[in-house]
């Protein structure tokens, strides 16, 4: 998976929240908490699991970094041993994981409310872009446009077939990426091992975050999100949870989270259908009921035109959707429950 810069401040982890009110109850009386930290599909992850039983917690959190394990023998493009590695390497893949069949069905129902904005097979691109400045001396304004050209004639979302007993690449150097969505989809496939374990007051953030019922405080889960242009500044707060007029999942993405060589513009948001990098935001964040649905659509949502995002969003009338400007300034569309932010 590819490593990117964090845009999300999760918790009381950011001074954004210094100014809660203090608790009413004391320490002694609070629920325990158990909080689990490290790497999860290339970059920092934690599990907070609110819950009396400490044994129990922990018990559970390494069934949930063993599921986290399991998943990316399917999904990592970095294992030669991944699912996804030998469908790519033989463009077929029999027998294929329910999981990948799972995600990669949602991945092409994307790409086609998109437009193509959103692909799959974009995969050739990205590769182009990273091989061309792993190169010493390599041109900083890219790769030249008829290579491309030449790549893009392997893009196509419409060459891909998805059966339950198979998966098959129809174009010559096709290859797939699931980085779009596969944070979000190990979210929640973390967060439904962790309700069928009786937890109900949870905070998982693999990339993405996914809030369940409240913390240990009684207060909501709250993250913030961070100006992509001002490091260290954080442009709006987000409730987060199952409360009424909120929202569990939240996901951001940005074109300053992994760039290609000295121009800040050529970065790894890649537009398949013209392929240049897409520049309409310096970034977007999405809630959505599922981390899957609010890591694909901000990704979506940053290569579309902006005339198009509100006919996007539409298609999930439960999601909302920010949009950061190169000034900093935030807009919003969709409702998204009741449309509170704070």
């Amino acid at each position: 998976m590819t490593t990117r810069r964090r845009f999300l401040a999760i918790a009381a982890s950011s001074a954004a929240f210094a100014g809660l009110p203090p608790l009413r109850a004391a320490a002694a009386d609070l629920p325990a908490s158990s909080v689990w930290r490290g790497t999860a599909l290339g970059a920092a992850a934690s599990m907070t699991l609110v819950h009396p039983d400490r044994a129990h917690a922990r018990a559970t959190i390494a069934r949930c970094v063993d599921e986290i394990a399991r998943l990316e023998t399917i999904f990592s493009l970095y294992r030669s041993d991944s699912a996804l590695v030998r469908l790519n390497r033989d463009g077929r893949l029999d027998e294929p994981p329910g999981e990948l069949v799972e995600l990669l069905s949602f991945a092409l129902a994307l790409a086609r409310r998109s437009g193509g904005a959103f692909d799959p097979t974009v995969q050739p691109l990205y590769r182009l872009y990273a091989d061309h400045f792993a190169r010493p001396g390599a041109e900083p304004e890219g790769p030249p446009p008829a290579e491309i050209a030449a790549v893009l004639a392997s893009v196509d979302h419409e060459a891909v077939e998805v059966e339950a007993a198979s998966i098959a690449l129809r174009r010559p150097r096709m290859a797939i990426t699931l980085n779009g969505v596969a944070q979000g989809f190990v979210t929640d496939r973390v967060g439904a091992l962790l309700r069928r374990a009786g937890f109900e007051n949870v905070l998982i953030d693999i990339g993405e975050a996914l809030a369940i019922g409240r913390r240990a405080d009684g207060r909501e889960w709250r993250a913030a999100v961070a100006d992509p242009v001002q490091p260290g500044h954080m442009l709006f707060e987000l409730a987060m949870g199952g409360d009424p007029g909120r929202l569990p999942a939240l996901a951001t993405s940005s074109g300053s989270g992994t760039r290609f060589g000295p121009a800040t513009r050529l970065h790894h948001l890649l537009d398949p259908r013209s392929g240049g990098s897409a520049d309409h935001h310096a970034a977007v964040s999405v809630a959505a009921p599922q981390a899957t649905l609010a890591d694909g659509l901000s990704t979506a949502l940053s290569i579309v035109p902006p005339a198009q995002a509100a006919s996007l969003l539409a298609s999930w009338p439960e999601a909302r959707a920010w949009f950061v400007d190169a000034a900093g300034r935030v807009s919003t569309e969709g409702a998204g429950a009741d449309g509170r932010i704070g």
